[in-house]
C-alpha cells in the first residue's frame, strides 16, 4: 500500500480551461444543464450521458454506481433499471437520490439532487421497445444484483430466452424507468489553486434562486 500512497500523492492536476460566474449562468438550471451537456457532446466525450447515481436504503446506508441518462426535460432526469436491483430496491425504500456528471476534459461537474418516482408504464414500454433486441433479452436474463452460480448459467439463460422471444420481446414487469425531479443543482467549474467556481440553484416557488458558494 505504500506504493499506492506514493502514486496518490503524485497525482495533481491544475484546472484552468474555463470559468463560470453567476452573472453568466442561466436563470433556469435546466437550460444551463443543456448548455454544458451540448459542450460535452461537441467535445466528443465518451459516454457523455454517464452519471453517478447515489442512493440510500431505509437505514441511510448509501451506495453509488454509474448509470446512463436517457431523457431530460423540466420534469426531471430519467434513467432505466431493474426495479429488483439494489438501486431499484433502495429507491423504492428511500425515494431521494443524487446524480453527478463529471466531464474532466472540460473540467466541469454537475450535481443534481431530488426525489425519485417511477415513470409511467407507457414511457417504460416506449424506451424498452427502442433498445436492441439483445439488450431486451438481457433485461429478462439478468436477475440484477442477485447472486449467480456462474457466467455460464447467465449465458445459458440468455440463450433460452432468446429462443423463447424470437418474434418480439415484451418489457419485463420488473424493469422500467425512474424520474428524478430536482430540488438542487450545482454547476462546478475547475479553477486554478482549487478556487473553483460553484453556482447552485434552489427552487423558490415557481422560479429558481441561484447563488455562488465557496469552493
Amino acid at each position: 500500500m505504500d506504493k499506492l500512497k506514493d502514486l496518490l500523492h503524485s497525482v495533481r492536476d491544475e484546472y484552468s480551461k474555463d470559468k463560470f460566474d453567476i452573472s453568466t449562468a442561466d436563470d433556469n438550471p435546466f437550460n444551463q444543464f443543456e448548455k454544458w451537456f451540448s459542450l460535452a457532446v461537441a467535445a466528443n466525450i465518451p459516454d457523455v450521458n454517464a452519471m453517478n447515481l447515489a442512493t440510500a436504503d431505509k437505514n441511510g446506508r448509501p451506495s453509488s454506481r454509474i448509470v446512463l441518462l436517457r431523457d431530460a426535460n423540466e420534469d426531471g432526469f430519467t434513467f432505466f433499471t431493474n426495479y429488483n436491483s439494489r438501486k431499484g430496491s433502495q429507491l423504492l425504500e428511500n425515494a431521494f437520490a443524487a446524480l453527478n456528471f463529471f466531464w474532466p476534459q472540460l473540467e466541469k461537474q454537475i450535481r443534481v439532487e431530488g426525489k425519485v418516482s417511477k415513470v409511467s408504464d407507457q414511457v417504460s414500454d416506449e424506451y424498452f421497445a427502442s433498445r436492441p433486441v439483445d439488450s431486451q433479452i438481457g433485461a429478462w436474463a439478468s436477475d440484477q444484483s442477485h447472486t449467480i452460480q456462474s457466467r455460464e448459467e447467465l449465458e445459458e439463460k440468455f440463450k433460452t430466452l432468446k429462443q423463447k422471444y424470437s418474434d418480439a420481446v415484451p418489457r419485463p414487469p420488473h424493469w422500467g424507468g425512474f424520474l428524478l425531479q430536482p430540488d438542487y443543482f450545482e454547476f462546478w467549474q475547475g479553477r486554478p489553486s482549487r478556487l473553483h467556481d460553484r453556482v447552485v440553484y434552489h427552487p423558490e416557488g415557481n422560479t429558481w434562486h441561484k447563488s455562488m458558494i465557496a469552493p
